[in-house]
């Protein structure tokens, strides 16, 4: 599964933020962003495997309704997951966001398959890939963490809050924390990116720009030629709150809607962010004429709108 969003051209106390959702803690931190950045969202849901070329031979219809699903978007994020279910569709969703200047958030997984994609098409390693998917690949960009056991069952993640290092202190993704020079967010992941090939890729335009205290664990990238192109290893949407969202959601749901200089310049203080959406640090949530901030249907999720076709596994 991979999500996307869209902004809907309507005026602008009515401007839809639109997204296909699977977790509900990604769903939360995307609804936390956007209230702050007064914009409603509305879920809609794509399985990535859609968007592959097999699924065009074996259901058209349904290859079409994705592909129209992910060129009418504002955004888009991958989020993490396992196995290689879905995995192609995932790298064109990122190539497309890449190529397009769409906002793009990838998330542990989702942050993998932008390293994968960014190999592919800009380095030209055809069979780059991760050793989850291919273990016999010629240029492993992801691979497994060298502390973590293959034999042994359970207790093989790194899990936890970890501390995340930021290199490039003028990067988007150190702004929204607030300039900060350091973040500890929670992790949940078993393979990283392949340290001896950051310096391949930052030669050719991406950059890594948070680490772990060893410098070797890449845990935020960034494209600085892209409006917003980032990928962390960690999940910030477990620390995102009512009224405090998380920062790179923050960024990506700005980034959509147009905001995202006005809260750069802001260097990611929620209580000054956004004057006209917020007040003494709460969020002022607009009353529309149904008299609701976030629009809901028969296919309603805890307040956010959905197209009710409900979730493709």
């Amino acid at each position: 599964m991979m999500y996307c969003m869209k902004l809907l051209k309507l005026p602008w106390s009515e401007n839809i933020l639109a997204f296909q959702i699977l977790y509900l803690s990604v769903l939360k931190a995307l609804l936390h962003a956007s209230v702050v950045c007064r914009r409603k969202l509305v879920v809609e849901w794509v399985a990535a495997g859609d968007l592959e070329d097999v699924t065009a031979k074996e259901a058209p219809d349904v290859y079409k309704n994705a592909w129209n699903l992910l060129k009418g978007s504002d955004g888009v994020v991958v989020p993490g997951g396992f196995g290689d279910r879905g995995v192609q569709g995932k790298i064109i969703a990122a190539k497309y966001a890449r190529e397009n200047k769409v906002p793009f958030l990838g998330i542990c997984l989702g942050m993998q398959i932008a390293v994968i994609e960014f190999a592919q098409s800009i380095l030209g390693l055809h069979d780059a890939n991760s050793t989850e998917f291919d273990p016999q690949t010629s240029h492993p960009c992801v691979i497994f963490m060298p502390e973590g056991s293959k034999t042994h069952m359970g207790g093989t993640m790194r899990l936890g809050s970890r501390r995340t290092y930021f290199k490039v202190p003028n990067c988007k993704s150190a702004k929204l924390y607030g300039n900060a020079s350091f973040v500890d967010e929670r992790h949940r992941h078993r393979y990283e990116v392949n340290p001896d090939m950051v310096p391949q890729f930052e030669n050719a335009g991406l950059s890594f720009v948070g680490s772990d205290e060893t410098g070797r664990r890449m845990e935020v990238i960034e494209l600085p030629s892209h409006p917003y192109f980032v990928g962390a290893q960690f999940h910030p949407e477990f620390k995102s709150r009512p009224g405090k969202p998380s920062a790179l959601f923050l960024g990506l749901i700005a980034a959509a809607s147009g905001q995202l200089d006005a809260v750069l310049q802001n260097y990611g203080n929620a209580s000054k962010l956004l004057p006209n959406g917020m007040s003494n640090g709460k969020p002022i949530v607009k009353s529309y004429q149904n008299g609701n901030a976030i629009k809901s249907s028969n296919g309603s999720l805890n307040g956010v709108y959905s197209n009710g076709n409900g979730v493709h596994h």
